[in-house]
């Protein structure tokens, strides 16, 4: 029982940094070498990873995405989507697909001549399962060594932490004051019937004795 719960932990803190790492802004500093348009034809259980596009069934959607292709100062790829979110989930209420179109393509540059920027995006990169992160925002940088502070991750998970701890101290106030009377209550009650009981089982055989 003891490894069932603990298995049972382990995945529920696996889904939440999981969720939390596919949902918070990243940065990534970057080289962009190039911006295309390609027809996907988004199916099955990854649709999860691409936004609503309003057109298409819910099975399988035939829809136009834009795409930024990009080089870490590494010198590895890496190729963002560019969809907006709208109202939906994640709430980052991106509605500026085309201008961060037209950013990414006045920030391509050559290896011989790189512009270095800051592609803010969520999600993540699977060539398995043909899943990109989408870019959120496109920030010109001084160069590749240039590390961005993750604050708004920061102050999430700290407000998180706080309303969670504020959610756990209010229900123990209300165990305290509502349901602990109550169990004792019960538990009082209980007692008090075993002793009838205990009585009640003495005097009858008390009864039998003097038979």
């Amino acid at each position: 029982m003891r490894y069932v719960k603990w298995t049972l932990i382990s995945l529920l803190t696996l889904f939440v940094v999981g969720f939390f790492h596919y949902t918070l802004p990243q940065h990534d500093i970057v080289r962009i070498v190039n911006t295309y348009e390609e027809r996907q034809d988004i199916s099955g259980w990854t649709t999860m990873f691409w936004q609503e596009a309003g057109n298409g069934t819910a099975a399988q959607q035939s829809r136009d995405v834009q795409f930024i292709q990009a080089v870490r100062p590494n010198g590895k790829s890496i190729v963002y989507r560019n969809e907006d979110t709208g109202w939906g989930w994640p709430p980052y209420f991106k509605f500026d697909t085309a201008n961060l179109y037209t950013e990414a393509n006045d920030a391509i540059s050559t290896k011989a001549a790189p512009e270095w920027v800051s592609v803010t995006h969520y999600g993540w990169r699977s060539e398995l399962l043909s899943v990109f992160p989408n870019a959120v925002g496109i920030k010109p940088v001084a160069g590749p060594d240039v590390k961005i502070f993750p604050w708004v991750n920061i102050i999430i998970l700290v407000g998180l932490f706080v309303f969670l701890v504020t959610l756990y101290r209010i229900w123990q106030q209300f165990r305290q004051r509502t349901i602990d009377p109550l169990v004792e209550d019960v538990e009082d009650v209980l007692e008090a019937a075993d002793e009838k009981k205990d009585n009640a089982i003495d005097k009858l055989k008390g009864w039998f004795k003097r038979k």
